[in-house]
């Protein structure tokens, strides 16, 4: 299976979304994931990233990139970081794309760390999500793209970590506009089996990103991207793959190793 490879805006030198976007075709991706930062900054975006489509920009995606979350134990920050995803969801439809993602936390507590035990209960815990993922699907839906939850490592989020615990906030929201967003990096921490974890969670994956097991460009570490590509052709996944990374070496040439690590691991199908 073709897995259409997007690269994140961050990671592509050029002046603007038009620039970035014929060098990240010209080194093998079809599409650009946005970076979605707080204060409605996507929507603030809107005539650019309309000129953008116009020019024939592919964004299929957006990633909140914001110093509070969903799950933020403050209601007041919690419900920010829901206002500015209900946004970036509207403005992914108006562009054509996919959704938008996002953590249930990050950075804000682990179980890891000093002082171990959270101010708010497990219980808690999943309310706050639930109630706020449940809001956020029934405006994705109304919009047509779809919300995606990612789960962290446990330095990074105390709440979501694996694949099952995703999976399971979108059985409890019961939203087809819900959906998990696996992440190559975190999966490599959290996940006994990593192939294991993306079959059991196939009916709800919906968005994969891609780094290696060192936070660096696939290639530059030691994950099996034949093996984790391959379980996503037999899951018959057909989304994008989004490079979130960190570039070892100069940035094009990383970009480029990136690529084709990425189409050298693809499965071929044999010839009939």
């Amino acid at each position: 299976m073709e897995f259409p490879l997007a690269c994140q805006e961050q990671l592509l030198p050029g002046a603007d979304l038009t620039r970035k976007y014929a060098l990240a075709v010209s080194l093998g991706y079809q599409g650009i994931e946005l970076r979605g930062r707080g204060d409605h900054a996507l929507a603030g975006r809107l005539p650019e990233l309309r000129r953008a489509r116009a020019a024939g920009v592919v964004m299929p995606t957006v990633c909140v990139e914001m110093d509070h979350f969903i799950g933020d134990f403050d209601p007041a920050r919690s419900r920010d970081a829901v206002d500015n995803l209900r946004s970036q969801l509207s403005v992914l439809a108006e562009l054509g794309g996919v959704g938008a993602m996002t953590p249930a936390a990050w950075g804000m507590f682990s179980r890891r760390l000093p002082p171990f035990e959270p101010p708010r209960s497990a219980d808690d815990d999943r309310r706050v999500l639930v109630d706020a993922l449940g809001e956020l699907a029934g405006h994705a839906r109304a919009e047509g793209v779809t919300v995606f939850l990612e789960p962290l490592n446990r330095y990074e989020d105390h709440m979501v970590n694996r694949l099952d615990q995703a999976v399971e906030l979108c059985r409890a929201v019961g939203s087809p506009a819900l959906r998990v967003a696996a992440d190559t990096y975190h999966m490599n921490i959290e996940e006994d089996d990593p192939n294991a974890a993306l079959r059991a969670a196939a009916p709800y994956l919906g968005h994969v990103q891609v780094s290696d097991s060192n936070r660096h460009q696939p290639g530059a570490g030691h994950l099996d991207w034949a093996a984790l590509l391959a379980t996503l052709d037999a899951i018959g996944y057909s989304g994008w793959l989004a490079l979130e990374c960190r570039l070892r070496g100069e940035p094009v040439a990383a970009l480029r190793q990136a690529a084709d690590a990425l189409a050298q691991a693809r499965p071929r199908r044999a010839a009939a």
